[in-house]
C-alpha cells in the first residue's frame, strides 16, 4: 500500500516536472551567451513577449487594429546584414505604435511591456532571402505635439542582443523636421520612407541593414 503511495507521488512530480520545462520552452528567451549589441534599450525586452515561439513566426504580420477606420499600410523590405550586401535570414523584428488617436491605446489586461507600448504591436521573423511585410495602420502623430509619426522597432539577431534602430517614419509627414530627413548616421539605415497608394492601400519600403551606426555593434573579425 505504502510502495503504491510513493510510485503515485513519483510519478506526479515526473508528470509536474515534465510540465514545467514544456511550459519553459513556450517562452522566447535570449540565449545564453548572446553578443552585446547597441547601447541602453529600455523596453526592449518585449521583443520577448511575442505570443508565439520565434520558430513559428513568418515574415509577414498584420497588427492589430488593421480593419479598423483609417489609412490602410503595407510597409515591406529586406534586411541585410552588415555587408548591406547579404540578406539575413531569421532576424526577428519587433514593431510598435499608436492609434489614430495617437495614443497607445490599452485595453486592461496587459501583463508586460504592452503596459507601455500598447496593443498595436507585432513580430516578423525574416524569410530566407531576408524579407518582411507588415499590414498596418498609418499611425497618429502624439496628440498637441510635434512629433511626427512613427513606428518603433527592434531588432532581434541570432545570437545577439536586442537593439533599437531608427524608427520609421514618413517622408510626407509635414512634421517630420529636416534634421531628421538627413541624419547623417541612421542606426540600421534610414527610417524615412516614401509612401505610394495601389489598390487603395498606400505602400512603402524599408531596407535595414544590420549594425550599421549602432553603437557596441560587434562586427565579426576579419581574418589577415
Amino acid at each position: 500500500m505504502k510502495a503504491s503511495i510513493i510510485i503515485q507521488l513519483l510519478l506526479g512530480f515526473t508528470t509536474f516536472t515534465a510540465c514545467s520545462q514544456n511550459t519553459a520552452q513556450l517562452q522566447n528567451e535570449r540565449e545564453p551567451g548572446a553578443q552585446i549589441a547597441g547601447g541602453r534599450c529600455e523596453g526592449c525586452e518585449a521583443v520577448y513577449e511575442c505570443p508565439i515561439l520565434f520558430d513559428k513566426l513568418n515574415e509577414t504580420d498584420t497588427l492589430p487594429g488593421f480593419n479598423e477606420p483609417g489609412q490602410k499600410i503595407e510597409i515591406n523590405g529586406t534586411i541585410f546584414k552588415p555587408d548591406g550586401k547579404t540578406p539575413a535570414a531569421g532576424v526577428i523584428m519587433y514593431v510598435y505604435h499608436t492609434d489614430q488617436k495617437g495614443v497607445y491605446p490599452k485595453k486592461g489586461n496587459e501583463k508586460g511591456l504592452d503596459r507601455q507600448h500598447g496593443y498595436i504591436r507585432g513580430w516578423i521573423k525574416t524569410n530566407a532571402l531576408g524579407q518582411y511585410r507588415i499590414y498596418t495602420l498609418v499611425p497618429a502623430s502624439y496628440p498637441n505635439s510635434s512629433n511626427p509619426k512613427h513606428i518603433h522597432t527592434v531588432i532581434k539577431e541570432p545570437g545577439k542582443t536586442e537593439y533599437w534602430i531608427d524608427d520609421f517614419v514618413f517622408e510626407d509627414d509635414p512634421l517630420l523636421p529636416e534634421k531628421e530627413r538627413t541624419r547623417a548616421r541612421p542606426a540600421g539605415g534610414s527610417g524615412v520612407m516614401k509612401t505610394g497608394m495601389k489598390d487603395g492601400m498606400l505602400r512603402a519600403t524599408r531596407n535595414i541593414i544590420l549594425g550599421l551606426h549602432v553603437e557596441n555593434y560587434p562586427l565579426a573579425k576579419t581574418k589577415k
